[in-house]
């Protein structure tokens, strides 16, 4: 009974694989078709702060073609993100308590919505100040050239740094609901943490002051708000219990009242 429980499973997750991979390469499809165009607008931010005469270069021979495509996959990925986060839930929702439930949708939703919220600062906001920074201290008589695919690589980075910097108040909401720690505490380590936010930045992004001031400020503001948006939860969770027992209080006392008393 055990193996042949094992065995569904195990086909069920084949088939959830399957399908998240053919949704993937029909997304793919479309954006590989528009790869010039998908990489010419992710390098625009770069593009914009180059100096006269200053471009992008590709310095191997297939790299013109297998750059622009990585580029197509990557959007892809992120089109069918809520397809395969919805495969992801289905099969591990059965195995679920309700409350888990509960708790596991809102936070697969919102941390989805916070990484592309990350992503798009790090593209909107975060690289054109990196980029004017950057460009503004080459010397005199350096052409400023980015080879395509180090330029690809950068952008990823900051685009993952950003977006799981941006995760920050999920990751604190788990650990105060699971009980690991409380409100008092995440308050107490403040501190510590826009230390530890400064560390963290200077580790994941490039060696300049703009980039990294850029990460630490949202980390520790993204912290304070998980701080926020916990203890709103501790306190919605608090006033529900005895909301929940109000009502089988109240049922007894009037049972109580109901009953008749013998006179003497």
């Amino acid at each position: 009974m055990l193996e042949g429980s094992f065995l569904s499973h195990l086909v069920e997750l084949r088939a959830r694989i399957i399908r998240i991979l053919g949704v993937l390469l029909i997304g793919f499809l479309p954006c590989a078709f528009f790869a010039r165009e998908l990489y010419t607008l992710l390098a625009q931010p770069l593009l914009e702060k180059l100096p006269q005469g200053g471009q992008m270069i590709a310095t191997d021979v297939a790299t013109p073609f297998f750059v622009p495509m990585q580029v197509a996959m990557m959007l892809a990925f992120v089109i069918t993100l809520p397809h395969t986060l919805f495969q992801i839930w289905a099969f591990v929702a059965p195995g679920l308590y309700v409350h888990e439930k509960r708790l596991a949708l809102p936070l697969v939703i919102g941390s989805s919505l916070l990484f592309f919220l990350g992503m798009a600062f790090a593209y909107f906001a975060a690289l054109p100040v990196v980029f004017e920074f950057i460009t503004y201290f080459a010397p005199d008589g350096v052409a400023v050239m980015t080879d395509i695919s180090k330029y690809l690589s950068f952008v990823l980075s900051m685009f993952i740094a950003f977006g799981v910097t941006f995760e920050v108040p999920i990751f604190v909401i788990i650990l105060v609901r699971t009980g690991v720690i409380t409100v008092e505490k995440l308050k107490e380590i403040r501190p510590y943490v826009i230390v530890g936010a400064f560390v963290i930045a200077a580790i994941f992004t490039p060696p300049d002051v703009i980039s990294q001031f850029m990460l630490a400020v949202p980390l520790c503001l993204l912290y304070e708000l998980g701080i926020i948006i916990a203890a709103m939860t501790i306190q919605q969770q608090s006033q529900k219990i005895p909301a929940e027992s109000e009502p089988q209080s109240q049922k007894h006392f009037s049972e109580h009242e109901d009953t008749p008393q013998k006179k003497d």
